[in-house]
């Protein structure tokens, strides 16, 4: 199978900030990312709620500066996520161009070989037939000679 190129050009220019979408994109779905996350809210939660000063706790129970930080990081996310998919939509759009090509020249190639078997066996079909018919000829011109020589030796 053809291999896509890395360097896919699209909106962007060179798509440097493409490309940065989709490695985003790829890290906001490992395991080490949601784990990370996981930990750090959890770390959050815990500073905020059992730190015994008020110096320490930094966002109080019902946490705003943590929901402020998944809004925004929200907000950044999705778009990088969809533009990700928009570029793997055209990479697989294109590929998809290119099978269709290959597929659409074998099923040219097939169909020009198979008219040539068709041709070949049209004329084996003809060759058999012209065979045939000589052969019954040879037999009917061998019964005729036979009959006259049988006539010739009996008179």
């Amino acid at each position: 199978m053809t291999s896509v190129p890395h360097h896919h050009r699209g909106a962007f220019g060179d798509d440097a900030f493409g490309r940065f979408a989709e490695k985003a994109a790829r890290f906001f779905g490992t395991p080490r990312y949601i784990v990370g996350q996981t930990i750090l809210v959890a770390l959050w939660i815990l500073v905020n709620v059992l730190s015994f000063t008020k110096a320490i706790r930094f966002d109080g129970r019902p946490f705003i500066l943590l929901n402020l930080i998944f809004s925004t990081q929200a907000a950044y996310a999705a778009p990088l996520i969809l533009l990700a998919q928009t570029r793997q939509a055209d990479r697989d759009k294109t590929m998809a161009e290119k099978v269709d090509k290959r597929h659409t020249a074998i099923e040219q190639g097939v169909k020009t070989e198979t008219d040539k078997l068709l041709d070949l066996l049209q004329s084996n079909t003809t060759l058999t037939q012209q065979d045939k018919e000589l052969t019954e000829q040879v037999a009917q011109l061998t019964r005729e000679i036979h009959t006259l020589l049988t006539k010739q030796s009996a008179g």
